[in-house]
């Protein structure tokens, strides 16, 4: 007997449509997105580092209801995104000729200034805190949307966007519009879906609330490009230094718990856990004896791994692993942005949070 025929073209079921609240990011979404945030809506987009969750950063109850989304302690503030430099002296008051300096070298980009605020920025965004996270992100769907965004209605005035990662708190930051779609589903009013961020990691944070510069969040730019525009060094944090976003100590986990494992001790460790099913993250080389859906294989390269290292530690969690084994990387300045964010992750499984970015 012939076996049956293959269904022709015309038999294939249709593709799947995207859900509803994800449009791809072009003139008419991004006016859509817009009016959504001025009516006090939630909407996620694309900057450089990662998808932000963004809401009215003068609108306290939008502000909140990113929060509930997140599950976000209320006292974690969050960073405003802003459409240019020129907007700082909106959000800030007793700004250092430093953070002039620092923004004319790395805006718009994945850099982020803490600065006092002024008096009508809610708590909702600064934590209760006397400081506020600003930053002008460079990807043109984020530039967009803020342009479309920022300007007078109705008698109120709107201009930055409250933006922390849109994902549940704690959890891998997301680097396309399905990772938001898959974390926080139909909270989400709109989902601008712009592809990939060139970065993929969040933004270095500098504290210059103070009298001298703190770095409080390693990211792309690097420490030396920050300590020679500021012409001084930058202070590491101390107790009392302000709250910012991704300094908890468990966080950026994944659902499985994570490992970081030297490459010599990597097949001993695998080993060790036979029977289980382990994902593995390498450097440059593939882990023998293991399935290739299990590993993910990166070069050592600072740039390319930060822009991966999300995306790959999702698709291993996709793979029910119970544990993620990660190649320890370099331990150099331009990896410590990428060794920061694995150490966090690393203690997020062993506190075992589930719902814990």
């Amino acid at each position: 007997m012939l076996p049956p025929a293959a269904p022709s073209a015309e038999q294939a079921p249709p593709p799947v449509p995207p859900p509803a609240n994800v449009l791809e990011a072009n003139e008419a979404s991004i006016a859509q997105a817009a009016a959504i945030l001025r009516a006090g809506g939630v909407v996620a987009f694309p900057t450089e580092t990662v998808y932000g969750l963004g809401a009215d950063a003068l609108n306290p109850a939008a502000v909140a209801r990113v929060f509930e989304i997140k599950g976000r302690p209320l006292d974690h503030p969050v960073i405003v995104h802003l459409g240019s430099a020129a907007e700082l002296a909106e959000w800030a008051r007793d700004i250092p000729e430093s953070a002039s300096r620092l923004a004319a070298a790395f805006w718009p980009g994945p850099f982020t200034l803490i600065l006092r605020r002024v008096p009508h920025v809610p708590d909702a965004v600064t934590g209760g805190q006397d400081t506020v996270g600003l930053r002008v992100p460079s990807h043109p769907v984020a530039l967009a949307l803020l342009a479309a965004f920022r300007g007078e209605e109705g008698g109120r005035r709107f201009g930055g966007i409250a933006a922390p990662s849109a994902n549940k708190f704690g959890h891998v930051s997301p680097t396309a519009a399905e990772h938001v779609r898959g974390d926080l589903g139909e909270a989400v009013d709109l989902i601008l879906d712009g592809g990939a961020p060139a970065v993929g990691i969040e933004s270095t944070i500098v504290d210059l609330s103070g009298e001298e510069p703190v770095l409080l969040r390693p990211g792309a730019i690097a420490a030396i490009d920050l300590e020679r525009v500021l012409g001084m060094p930058l202070r590491a944090p101390e107790a009392h230094a302000p709250r910012a976003p991704g300094r908890h100590a468990a966080h950026y986990a994944p659902r499985a718990k994570l490992r970081l494992v030297k490459r010599v001790a990597l097949l001993e460790a695998l080993a060790s856990h036979k029977g289980q099913r382990i994902g593995v993250l390498a450097l440059e080389v593939t882990v023998p004896r293991l399935a290739a859906s299990l590993q993910r294989v990166v070069p050592a390269v600072a740039a390319r791994y930060a822009h991966e290292l999300y995306a790959h530690l999702r698709a291993l969690d996709a793979q029910n692993v119970t544990q993620i084994f990660v190649e320890t990387p370099p331990q150099t300045p331009m990896w410590a942005a990428i060794n920061d964010r694995l150490a966090r992750a690393a203690r997020g499984g062993e506190q075992g949070l589930e719902d814990a970015a």
